[in-house]
């Protein structure tokens, strides 16, 4: 990159440096308060992209069955709940939940009253008149609806069958008197032979009743409260006392417990399902659905643990940035000895204010990755920042000069470190997509930063110095066109950007016995760079010394040595997990995770797997008929029984289209109903639409078969759903694809689990900021010199990452990426200024000894700096970005020291190369000795 870039930017900015500061105020101020607009996002699209298979099957089982349900769990024994008195309750909770009431029917049933006809409880401003108000939910369900409908059903089924037995009956006494008056009988004996016909037919039809009753219980027309018919619905003797059907599970987890759910809308926005969340928490607080018997109620589900977490990222937004910011100012005026030292902290500020802002403009979101953005890009301006300054204090204050010199190694270091973050964009985790595009944003942005602002100020600073002084002259200072005395030792060919010389005196082969004099200076090595750190606190002047001090003298084997370290660093990386359960990734104090574990616990489910079905039409024989076999192969499979339950099963059945027509009892024992097209039409005809609604489309062109998965690991859970894959053998013109919560969840520990996908990150961002490297620097050796540091600092940081046994999250999995970006700052800008000083002319000893004197102390300072920032993430309360901070704390550390280590040992042996090379090029250019004539 060539000075003229960036001259007349800086210019400007040193010219009218109040206007310049004024612009970047603003901007950072408007950012700022279109950032305040951002809403959080916790949607499963953060976790797995849109276009999957998986994703695009849960989008079209939630647009028409609704989405993740939001649970009340009912902690109360059933026996208490199926009472009337309770019974009633919890029906109208049910109704207010799904924004109606109900009305009393003939037979003490309650059904739905019709929209606009009645007031909603407790009035129209309340929870449950805003709920009827917003349509909020698609579908609800729980045991005060289900008996209802059990009960009506029942009813019209025995009216059904009295009135076919009345039918028959008098069927009869016509076909008798028919018959009669066809045999030339009289009128009264017609009438004779009609009546004792009806007489036997109405015998023969109450024996049939009769049977019908005894077979199932029934005495009479049930009715809502009839003590013996709801217990009959609710529970099986033969698993034990009061212990519910195991295929009503859904409703009736336990003895102890049922469950109501509310499938929210999928068209509902962020905001919206949020205020759904809050209406029902406060609809189960109303004073008119306690229990009367004690009966407690708790809000669950993964609905309402992402409506928490998204208003923690809310409030940690502002806590993170608040204690970056006051601990990046702690450590710059511990270590950085400059006269505007909070100066990077306030361009910091800035550049986070308008890359948000910039994020606003384009309508994004805040995810839990996007927090993370604040420390890495405070730290990186931050960085940018202290360099110039850095570069300005070495050049007795000659800003514009000053700046303009260092602008295009610090312009290279920021493009290869945004060329390293672009590896981010392969992660199959969107958020970590959007997390890498960011970055690279910010980084723009935060070099503008430092260029404009940075510049503005300190021009603005040296000229009300001066002019307190009284001196002549303006901002810059100098003769104009002359270089910076400090930044490159006085000559223009000591700008980092200038070729190096061709001439052998100006390599180690012009000091004479260049291998001899390395060997034996390490003493003087080390007596230049203590006196090369006497600005930096002792003890860290004494590592640096002794660090750069051994790779002076042992290049090769302190090359090889961390060599060795990487490569067990990356044989390392294969064998850590990886965890993407988000409820492993939030703040383990949130309400709503409790109350989920909780839930979990009593139901023994961690989520629902939807088998979403597509036919031209669903309701055929063949294709209900492929659903209850496949149902009930699963079931079977993972050990699912009626009589034991879910207790030791992996899958469990949930709310299903085929329940609807046949049992696993039933399957197992063959005696199904014969299923024809016209029985399947009566059944659906006779589910009431309320429940017929979550399982089948009005359309019959999509249904829906639902299993309950137990808790377990990921990676089982993902072998359970490759199992139901391989098992998914729809009709012919019938297709079956897996949706729902836990598939996404399996889906994206999958992807994140893979360690060649991780490798292959990392070799991207490698091969990108080499190639950045080498299309700017224009040498393959100006290109891989830095490059080596920055590749086994990955190894070393995927080996911390093993010893720590903290496991990788969809962040942390991204830290290779952030160790080549951030190292990549660190690397170019020592390995380019060391070149500097051998342009101009000075020995590799002391070459080095300057670069760490000068620019080594700033890349020190905005080190710390930045590592400190990212400690601020370990404050966190979410658990994610937690063990991001302490990994990414740890890594840096590390990786930082590392490279201020290998990185003068891969610069002794270029410049060991370079010499032989040299060398080797003299010896050929010697004249040949003439051979001697042979004597005859």
């Amino acid at each position: 990159m060539r000075v003229r870039k960036f001259e007349r930017l800086v210019r400007a900015a040193a010219g009218r440096p109040a206007v310049t500061l004024g612009v970047v105020l603003a901007l950072a101020l408007g950012g700022g308060a279109l950032a305040l607009r951002l809403q959080p996002n916790t949607a499963s699209d953060t976790f797995v992209g849109r276009s999957s298979p998986s994703f695009q099957a849960s989008l079209d089982d939630q647009r028409h069955f609704g989405g993740d349900p939001v649970v009340i769990l009912i902690h109360e024994p059933l026996t208490d709940l199926v009472q009337t008195r309770d019974l009633g309750t919890v029906s109208e909770l049910e109704a207010c939940l799904a924004g109606e009431t109900l009305v009393a029917q003939p037979g003490k049933v309650f059904t739905p009253a019709p929209a606009g006809t009645s007031t909603p409880y407790g009035g129209w401003r309340s929870p449950c008149g805003r709920l009827m108000k917003a349509g909020s939910a698609q579908v609800v369900y729980g045991p005060g609806t289900f008996l209802n409908q059990a009960v009506s059903a029942v009813q019209k089924e025995v009216v059904a069958i009295v009135t076919g037995a009345q039918q028959a009956v008098a069927a009869a006494r016509q076909a008798a008197y028919q018959a009669a008056l066809a045999e030339h009988m009289s009128r009264r004996q017609a009438l004779a032979e009609e009546n004792a016909a009806g007489q036997l037919a109405g015998t023969q039809q109450e024996q049939q009743l009769i049977r019908l009753y005894l077979d199932s219980g029934i005495k009479g027309q049930p009715t809502i409260d009839d003590p013996q018919f709801i217990p009959q619905i609710v529970f099986d003797q033969t698993r034990g006392v009061n212990q519910p059907k195991a295929r009503f599970a859904y409703l009736f987890p336990s003895a102890d417990s049922a469950l109501i759910q509310v499938r929210l809308k999928a068209s509902l926005s962020a905001s919206q399902q949020a205020q759904a969340i809050s209406w029902i928490r406060q609809a189960v607080q109303m004073p008119m659905f306690r229990s009367a018997y004690g009966g407690t109620y708790t809000v669950s589900g993964v609905p309402v643990v992402t409506d928490e977490l998204a208003n923690t990222i809310t409030g940690s937004i502002a806590g993170l940035l608040v204690a970056a910011l006051l601990v990046m100012a702690v450590v710059l005026l511990a270590v950085f000895k400059a006269r505007l030292r909070l100066l990077p902290v306030a361009l910091a500020l800035a550049a986070v204010g308008i890359t948000f802002g910039v994020v606003s403009l384009v309508g994004g979101s805040l995810t839990m990755a996007s927090i993370a953005v604040l420390p890495i890009l405070i730290g990186l301006a931050v960085d940018y920042a202290v360099q110039f300054q850095a570069r300005v204090q070495e050049a007795d204050g000659e800003v514009v000069r000053a700046t303009t010199a260092a602008a295009p190694t610090i312009a290279t270091a920021a493009l290869a470190t945004a060329a390293g973050f672009l590896a981010l964009l392969l992660s199959p985790v969107p958020m970590v997509r959007g997390f890498g595009e960011l970055l690279i944003v910010g980084i723009a942005i935060a070099l503008a930063c430092a260029l404009t602002a940075g510049t503005a100020a300190m021009a603005l600073t040296r000229r009300r110095g001066r002019a307190s002084r009284g001196a002549p002259g303006g901002a810059t200072g100098g003769a104009p066109g002359g270089a910076s005395r400090g930044a490159t030792g006085g000559a223009s060919r000591g700008a980092p950007w200038a070729r190096a010389p061709r001439r052998p005196g100006a390599s180690l082969g012009g000091l004479g016995a260049s291998l001899g004099i390395l060997g034996a200076s390490a003493r003087g090595a080390g007596e230049i760079l203590s006196e090369a750190g006497a600005r930096v606190s002792a003890p860290v002047r004494s590592v640096a010394g002794r660090l750069t001090a051994a790779a002076v003298r042992r290049p090769g084997r302190v090359l090889l040595f961390g060599a060795v370290l990487a490569a067990f660093g990356w044989v390392a990386d294969t064998q850590t997990s990886v965890q993407s359960d988000v409820t492993k990734l939030v703040p383990s104090s949130l309400p709503a995770l409790q109350s989920l574990r909780t839930l979990e616990q009593v139901t023994g489910v961690s989520g629902e797997i939807d088998v979403v079905v597509h036919a031209p039409s669903v309701a055929t024989p063949s294709t209900i008929g492929w659903m209850l076999r496949y149902e009930d192969g699963l079931l079977a499979h993972y050990g699912y029984a009626e009589a034991r339950g879910c207790a030791h099963a992996t899958l469990c059945p949930a709310l299903s289209l085929p329940d609807l027509f046949c049992s696993g009892a039933q399957v197992a024992s063959g005696s199904c109903p014969s299923l024809t097209s016209a029985t399947i039409q009566g059944f659906l005809a006779a589910v009431p639409s309320y429940f017929s609604q979550a399982v089948i489309t009005q359309d019959r062109r999509e249904a829906t078969l639902a299993f309950g998965i137990r808790l377990m690991p990921l990676s089982r859970q993902q072998r359970v759903i490759d199992y139901m894959r391989s098992q998914l053998h729809p009709p012919p013109g019938v297709s079956a694809s897996l949706a729902g919560l836990p598939v996404l969840a399996a889906q994206a520990d999958a992807a994140l689990s893979s360690s060649g996908r991780r490798l292959l990150m990392l070799a991207v961002g490698l091969v990108a900021v080499g190639l950045v490297l080498l299309a700017v620097l224009r040498t393959v050796e100006r290109a891989l010199v830095p490059l080596v540091p920055i590749a086994l600092a990955t190894g070393w940081s995927a080996l911390i990452l093993f010893a720590t046994r903290i496991p990788l999250n969809p962040m942390s999995a991204t830290l290779g990426a952030l160790v080549i970006a951030i190292s990549t700052e660190f690397s170019v800008l020592l390995s380019e200024r060391f070149r500097a000083e051998r342009c101009a002319g000075r020995a590799p000893t002391e070459a080095l000894a300057r670069t760490y004197r000068f620019t080594g102390a700033a890349v020190l300072a905005s080190g710390i700096t930045a590592i400190a920032g990212f400690g601020v993430l370990t404050l966190s309360s979410i658990t994610m970005l937690r063990d991001f901070g302490l990994v990414t704390f740890i890594d840096l550390t590390v990786s930082l020291a590392g490279v201020l280590l290998v990185l003068p040992a891969v610069l002794v042996l270029a410049e060991q190369r370079r010499d032989l090379a040299l060398s080797g090029v003299r010896l050929s250019r010697r004249p040949r000795p003439r051979r001697r004539a042979r004597v005859a």
